[in-house]
């Protein structure tokens, strides 16, 4: 696996694709530049180099040129970031763009426009790849939030660059995280998985049932593995005709002795509201008219000592309904447990969007090993796809 340690880029250009599809507001600013902050290690070990970095990436799914998505409104806050100038350039192929790559200096920084303001970025052009491979001397690809998609900038340019690819410290270290969780972590290994549907994780836990000793099944979707088991669950939510793929992957986990945890009490509501009355119950016993919404407070202990023996832990969904303050309990209680595991010398991986965005919200960010910057080339990767963009560098 080629890395940035692989090269010197003393007088060399880097063409860099990063990830900075960051949120803006209705004034164009930045409103989480974590993404910006993730690839400043690489871009600065390039600098010390003496090497020159060219940026390109797409910002939100525009229809052609678009304004609102120029990568201009973000040029001040990279340059904030990185502690050091850099130049806008208003494309990202063709001569003014050459001329502007041509023209950096070792130590400078070049931002493009907008990739996806050509629909080739996103349908592979070969031709389109080819344009970008000449802005630099060596490519580097540090979006993993993009290495699922097979597009020109993440995959097809790495054809141009025979010998002279690499990946960035953010991407290594996304490869090297799952890497830990699905092939070379310390046993005993946990994956906590939660959210509302099974039906967006069965390729997951069907994939990692060979590489987990212990399974913690949480949120909306242990209500489908409790009504196939004959629990009643009142009116939570429930893949009715997922139920029999539940009581396979009850039956695969035992065959492979992975020990599976479901909740076995519940915060149950009346109403789907944060104002709802509450009540705990059960899991298997929920009253018609009430819904789970949280994990209760026998299953919170339950998860806890899970974690607590647990060596290396994937954390993929939230326990409830986070989002509402009165339903946030397992979740935070969850982190916290894993924190405290991470404290004791556990390694802990979080990914997937909604399990990262109570991380960032519950000020979890650095209590655990590593937080992941793709949520969905995170869960291709646990599923055991080779994801587009690696494959690209590997080869």
């Amino acid at each position: 696996m080629k890395t940035l340690n692989d090269f010197n880029f003393k007088n060399k250009k880097a063409l860099i694709r990063v990830d900075f599809n960051v949120p803006l507001n209705e004034k164009f600013e930045v409103t989480d530049a974590t993404r910006i902050v993730s690839a400043k290690p690489t871009i600065i070990k390039i600098l010390e180099d003496g090497g020159s970095c060219i940026l390109m990436s797409h910002l939100g799914r525009p229809k052609g040129f678009q304004d609102e998505f120029s990568l201009k409104h973000i040029a001040a806050k990279v340059e904030d970031i990185l502690g050091v100038e850099v130049k806008f350039v208003p494309d990202c192929i063709g001569a003014d763009v050459e001329a502007a790559a041509a023209s950096l200096e070792p130590g400078q920084v070049l931002l493009l426009e907008n990739l996806r303001f050509y629909k080739e970025e996103t349908a592979g052009d070969k031709a389109f790849a080819e344009k970008l491979s000449k802005l630099g001397d060596i490519y580097v690809n540090d979006a993993f939030g993009t290495a699922h998609r097979a597009h020109a900038s993440t995959t097809i340019v790495a054809q141009f660059f025979e010998g002279k690819k690499c990946f960035g410290k953010l991407l290594a270290q996304e490869i090297e995280s799952i890497q830990k969780v699905m092939e070379t972590g310390e046993k005993p290994v946990l994956a906590v998985l939660g959210g509302a549907k099974v039906s967006s994780k069965i390729t997951i836990i069907e994939n990692i049932l060979d590489k987990v000793d212990h399974l913690i099944i949480g949120g909306g979707m242990s209500f489908t593995f409790v009504k196939a088991q004959g629990g009643k669950i009142g009116n939570s939510i429930c893949e009715d005709d997922k139920m029999d793929l539940a009581l396979d992957i009850l039956k695969q986990a035992k065959e492979k002795n992975v020990q599976i945890h479901i909740p076995v009490d519940v915060v149950a509501a009346d109403d789907f509201s944060n104002d709802a009355n509450t009540q705990i119950v059960d899991i298997n016993a929920i009253p018609d008219g009430w819904e789970g919404v949280d994990a209760g407070p026998k299953s919170i202990k339950l998860f806890h000592d899970v974690v607590m023996k647990s060596k290396t832990i994937l954390w993929n969904g939230p326990l409830g309904v986070f989002e509402m303050e009165s339903f946030a309990n397992g979740t935070i209680e969850l982190g916290n447990s894993i924190a405290e595991s991470t404290k004791n010398g556990a390694f802990s991986l979080v990914g997937g969007g909604d399990s990262v965005a109570a991380v960032k919200q519950f000020g979890f960010e650095h209590k655990v090993s590593y937080v992941s910057t793709g949520g969905g080339a995170m869960l291709e990767s646990l599923e055991g796809k080779t994801l587009p963009g690696i494959a690209a560098i590997l080869e």
